[in-house]
């Protein structure tokens, strides 16, 4: 039994496709100018930077989940060199302005413990039932993917339960958050850094045939892009790219305007995030980037053209599609992040858990690319 997404694309009509295209980039201007007006520059700017995101990623065919995925069923990489191209070009802008500005800007370091591993292993397994990590799910929701608008909710409502229980998981044991600058001084941490980038890649690049290893245009221009944005993200929020902050964020703020008392939990009783409870969503750092990459994405689908057709999808992907979204929201909370916060941020930042978590990631990815071809009988 199954259930399709499919919807059919109408012939394209270039004329109005040029309008459509005019109206979009208006919108895109007045909607920056609004928020900045509203909440001031800064987060106008941040909106800017969100829809920057959304429209490289749908734009170009980029992303995390996929190019994991094609490179452990296909062996083709491409994908995982340009993830680690666009780590190595965010690295050493980052990791020096965190040295000139510190204090004032910070990185995406966190601790590496048992939560934060399993977190980050059951991450990867859902996220291949999902075909889409954090900031995919937002993609894949933005341009229309019926299984992306479908399993948005489900991340949100397990990445806000997943800050009601993470107090509970820290006694299991974690280490203090560890920067490698803090160990190696700034010049060290990039360099073992890019070092560990440059043999990564080329580690990845020899799973390729030899006459297949140039990575294409599209991918080293979306490495590129999203370098540049993540460090322009860094300069302008004072703190690294991140994604699920603020997914658990709406969640909390359904929870809060259902009545639901918060203040009995650590998380939300914290000063800072007591305060964002109150606060409009639009001046929340995190929320308004998420924003913008959901636009974003958005933005660049119909940018391209009528919506593609999509597949016919067995009911019980559906039902797994769900579990695994409230599974990847949660997880994404005992890891402290998902592939951008965790792995792009952390490791660009100098974080030792960023490294910690794409290892468990993957290895997760491992298990979740072939349960889904379980699910989906065997089709790739």
């Amino acid at each position: 039994m199954s259930s399709t997404t499919a919807t059919t694309a109408e012939p394209a009509n270039p004329a109005g496709q040029r309008r459509l295209r005019i109206l979009l980039s208006f919108g895109m201007v007045l909607l920056i100018l609004l928020l900045a007006i509203y909440a001031g520059i800064r987060q106008g700017i941040l909106l800017a930077i969100g829809l920057g995101f959304g429209i490289t990623l749908e734009g170009l065919g980029f992303g995390f989940a996929g190019p994991w995925r094609r490179a452990i069923l296909e062996r083709n990489t491409h994908g995982i060199q340009a993830q680690l191209l666009a780590l190595g070009l965010a690295t050493l802008p980052s990791l020096l302005l965190l040295d000139i500005a510190a204090g004032e800007l910070i990185g995406a370091t966190a601790p590496v413990g048992v939560s934060m591993i399993l977190g980050a292993f059951v991450f990867g397994i859902a996220m291949q039932v999902v075909l889409g990590c954090g900031s995919g799910t937002l993609v894949n929701a933005g341009s229309g993917n019926l299984m992306g608008l479908w399993a948005l909710p489900f991340f949100i409502a397990g990445s806000f339960l997943g800050t009601l229980h993470l107090p509970e998981w820290h006694p299991l044991g974690q280490l203090e958050p560890i920067a490698l600058s803090d160990w190696l001084g700034t010049s060290g941490a990039i360099l073992l850094t890019l070092g560990l980038l440059t043999g990564l890649a080329w580690w990845f690049r020899q799973w390729m045939p030899s006459n297949d290893r140039t990575l294409p245009r599209k991918f080293l221009l979306a490495a590129g892009f999203l370098a540049g944005l993540a460090v322009l993200n860094l300069l302008v929020a004072g703190q690294p790219w991140g994604v699920v902050y603020g997914l658990g964020l709406w969640g909390a703020k359904l929870a809060h305007w259902s009545g639901m008392d918060l203040a009995n939990f650590a998380f939300w009783s914290g000063a800072g995030n007591a305060e964002r409870l109150t606060q409009s969503l639009l001046l929340d750092i995190t929320s308004v980037t998420d924003f913008g990459l959901l636009l974003g994405a958005g933005i660049a689908a119909r940018w391209k053209g009528p919506l593609a057709t999509q597949v016919s999808l067995p009911i019980r992907l559906w039902i797994a599609g769900a579990i695994a979204a409230l599974l990847m929201g949660y997880a994404s909370r005992l890891a402290y992040g998902c592939n951008v916060g965790a792995f792009f941020s952390g490791i660009s930042t100098g974080s030792l858990h960023g490294w910690v978590w794409f290892a468990a990631a993957f290895a997760g990815s491992m298990i979740g690319v072939r349960l889904r071809n379980q699910l989906i009988g065997g089709s790739r």
